[in-house]
C-alpha cells in the first residue's frame, strides 16, 4: 500500500519483511532442483548403457550373419 509521498506503511513493511525471509526459508526450490538433477544423471546412465548394448548387439548379430553367409 502506498502511502503520502510513495512511503509504506509499517505494517506493510513488516509483511514485505516476513515474506522475504519465508521466501529465503523456504527449501523445495532446492528439492525440486536435486531431483531434477538426480533424473538427469539417470537418464544419462540409461542412455550410456543402452547405447553399448546396443553396439555389442550389433557386432553379434553382424559376427553371426557373416558366419551364416559363409559355407
Amino acid at each position: 500500500m502506498v502511502l503520502r509521498g510513495g512511503n509504506l506503511s509499517a505494517m506493510h513493511r513488516r509483511n514485505e519483511v516476513k515474506n522475504v525471509m519465508k521466501f529465503l526459508k523456504n527449501k523445495s526450490g532446492a528439492t525440486a532442483i536435486e531431483y531434477g538433477l538426480i533424473a538427469a544423471l539417470i537418464a544419462v546412465a540409461v542412455i550410456g548403457g543402452v547405447t553399448a548394448l546396443g553396439t555389442n548387439a550389433n557386432t553379434t548379430f553382424t559376427t553371426v550373419a557373416s558366419k551364416m553367409a559363409t559355407p
